[in-house]
Formats: C-alpha cells, structure tokens, sequence
C-alpha cells in the first residue's frame, strides 16, 4: 500500500514498485488521479482522506492484508504566524503524524502477530532534523515521524518486520519543495522524485533506520543544523530564508 499516491513523489515510488512486480493498493484523496495511475500500474484504487478519521480506521484495516506499507501521505499548511489557526494545526498532525503512527503500529502487531515478513517505511524529510522559519506545522510532525519511525525501527529489531525512514532533501518537479516553488541559493543540489522512489525500494529491501535522500554536503549541513539549532537560525537568518519560505 502507497499513501499519498496521486502525488508526483507517491507517483514515482508506485510506478517503480510496479516495475519492479509489485501488486498496489494505491490510497489518496484524488480518485481521477489514482485511477489513471491504477491504469499504468495494475494497482488496486481506495480513496481516502487522512485528515478523515474515519477514513482512517477503513485504510488501516485495508493496509493489514499487504506486505509493505509506504507512509508517503504529506501537507504543508504553514504561513505567517499571525494567520496560523488550531484548525490548521490539526490538519497537518491528523494527516502527517497521527494517521501514519496509527496505521504503522496496527499493521506492525498484525504482521507480528502472523510472525510474516513485512516493511513499513516512513517518508520524511530533512525538516525532519531542520527546523526554518515558516515551516511550523511541517517541522513539527516531520520531526515527530522520524522520531516514531527509529524507535519503532528498534523496536522491530530480531523480529521479521522492520520499519524504515526515508528523509528526502529539496526534490524537483515533485513534492512540498516543488510545489511551493522556493529558491535555492546558488550551488545547492537537488534531488529527483526517481531518487526517492529508489530510496524507497531500499528501505523495503535491505532495511535500515534511515535511508537519506539528498546529497552529502545537505546531510552534513542537517546533521550540522539539529547539533545546533541557535547557530542555524542565525545562518538562515542571513541567507534570507525565512523570505524564501513565506510563499510571497
């Protein structure tokens, strides 16, 4: 099962699960996209809103009978702070955090309760172990699901199902960075919506806690920003990074 498969990420990853022999149970709000999808994959269609809860307990009991669940579902729903509601809040916990680590762990204690092999994997973000100025909402539950997802990696640890993250970086044509159209500075590279779908197939096969997709000098500069968070603002700050992310 592929969450968020209408989307160009959730695309890429089902098309190549499909290459690769795959049966698809592909899930997302869109069913005139999921069905033209379906049409090129020879994937199963289940239409559902994860902000639904609802629609949430449905997918999660149609999730049990798969073998490999692909968290990919994502909203961004930040913006000047003076405009931020409660309501917005709740959109983006209910679909980014709280209908994956409810679908995860049910499929979780199926899969170990029929003691079969099985993957859940995770699709993240490096806003995930960085935090910037605009991004909130996103920050918080991409920060929430990795910290789920490697505990649950441990958890997992000498059992036959594992769970995995992938923690793409900035990826072009497709994906929260695309589609909001942000600048980059000079010299900063990026990613494809190929690169994730790889990234995925690995996770599911050879397993891990993490699996990064972006290039080394961004994981670096991660790894260096969620060490300290103070002097990442700063430089932020003066790279103008909070007008590149305010959508205006």
């Amino acid at each position: 099962m592929v969450t968020g498969a209408s989307g160009g990420l959730g695309e890429a990853i089902s098309v190549e699960l499909a290459r690769r022999g795959a049966d698809l149970v592909l899930t997302a709000r869109r069913r005139e996209l999921l069905v033209d999808l379906a049409a090129r994959t020879g994937g199963e269609v289940v239409v559902a809103d994860l902000a639904d809860r609802l629609d949430v307990d449905r997918l999660t009991e149609e999730a049990l009978g798969c073998d490999v669940l692909v968290l990919n579902a994502g909203v961004g729903n930040d913006g000047p702070i003076r405009e931020a509601t409660s309501d917005g809040a709740d959109l983006v916990i209910d679909v980014n955090l709280r209908a994956p680590i409810q679908m995860a762990l049910a499929f979780v204690q199926h899969a170990l309760d029929e003691r079969r092999r099985a993957a859940v994997v995770t699709v993240g973000s490096l806003s995930g172990i960085v935090a910037t100025p605009n991004t909130r909402m996103y920050n918080a539950t991409k920060f929430g699901l990795r910290g789920f997802t490697l505990s649950l990696h441990q958890d997992l640890l000498d059992t036959p199902v594992h769970a995995s993250l992938v923690a793409p970086g900035f990826i072009r044509d497709a994906g929260m960075f695309a589609d909001n159209d942000i600048d980059l500075p000079p010299g900063v590279r990026t990613k494809s919506p190929q690169d994730v779908a790889d990234a995925v197939v690995r996770a599911i096969t050879v397993g891990g806690a993490e699996v990064f997709v972006a290039p080394p000098e961004l994981r670096a500069a991660a790894k260096f920003s969620g060490l300290l968070p103070g002097l990442s603002a700063s430089l932020q700050r003066r790279l103008g990074v909070a007008e590149k992310t305010s959508g205006r």
